[in-house]
């Protein structure tokens, strides 16, 4: 998949959740994110997440880190800016 079409299908994804969270959230909100990224590029996540309460978990070969971060949100365009920041991020999946 080249990376225009890769980019296409996050923006739609994050747009489709945006219009969930406004239909069915009320805010503020506590909101969990959850991602898996590789260990090299774990201090990116950490950046984007700083503030948040974290929680972490290495994979059992070592080579991915679980990141999990807590916060409460005022609306879903804060939620859905720090998906587009994270969706920068090689390797990362979100959960």
């Amino acid at each position: 998949m080249d990376p225009k079409e890769k980019a296409a299908i996050e923006a739609d994804r994050l747009f489709k959740l945006k219009l969930v969270m406004d239909e069915t959230v009320k805010f503020p909100t506590e909101y969990l994110f959850k991602f898996i990224v590789p260990v090299s590029e774990v201090h990116q996540i950490m950046l984007i997440l700083h503030g948040m309460d974290i929680d972490e978990r290495a994979s059992s070969g070592g080579k991915y880190i679980s990141v999990s971060g807590r916060k409460v949100f005022e609306n879903s365009d804060e939620i859905i800016a720090i998906y587009k920041r994270a969706s920068v991020i090689q390797g990362i999946i979100s959960l």
